[in-house]
């Protein structure tokens, strides 16, 4: 036997089911550098005749974050301990939070930009060479580390 329901388009009801769906946040951070290494060289540097300061200066890279924590900043340092000479950095125009005064690099890690909160954002990193001529010839090679950390 074959049973049709009353009326076309009408179905009963038999049963119901339900489960429950959670959706748990985790804390996110993404660090990203965009436009690869940096070279410094004395080639291009600022010098002038008498005087003893040589600086060279970089602004093609940048650096992009992205975190859903609350009260965050991004901080920098080198794996250099003894480099031959100094190396700044400064932020230029974040999109998120302030920008720190510039900073000479070193092991110890410095603010670099700070109340980026929950964002996402970008700045544009100026590396600054500092030589002096007394100094003679070297190479120093950094590797820079940036970290989203509470502050």
């Amino acid at each position: 036997m074959f049973w049709l329901p009353a009326s076309p388009g009408l179905a009963q009801v038999y049963g119901t089911g339900n489960h429950t769906v959670t959706i748990q946040v985790l804390p996110v951070t993404d660090v990203r550098i965009i436009g690869g290494g940096v070279s410094l060289s004395s080639s291009t540097a600022i010098v002038t005749a008498g005087q003893n300061l040589i600086t060279v200066t970089d602004q093609s890279t940048q650096l992009q974050w992205a975190t859903n924590s609350s009260t965050q900043k991004i901080t920098v340092n080198t794996n250099l301990a003894a480099p031959l000479f100094a190396l700044n950095l400064l932020a230029l125009n974040p999109t998120r939070g302030a920008a720190a005064p510039e900073v000479t690099l070193n092991t110890t890690s410095t603010n670099l930009v700070t109340g980026i909160g929950r964002s996402f954002g970008t700045c544009t990193l100026r590396y600054t060479g500092i030589a002096y001529a007394s100094q003679g010839i070297g190479t120093d090679n950094h590797i820079i580390t940036f970290t989203v950390q509470a502050e």
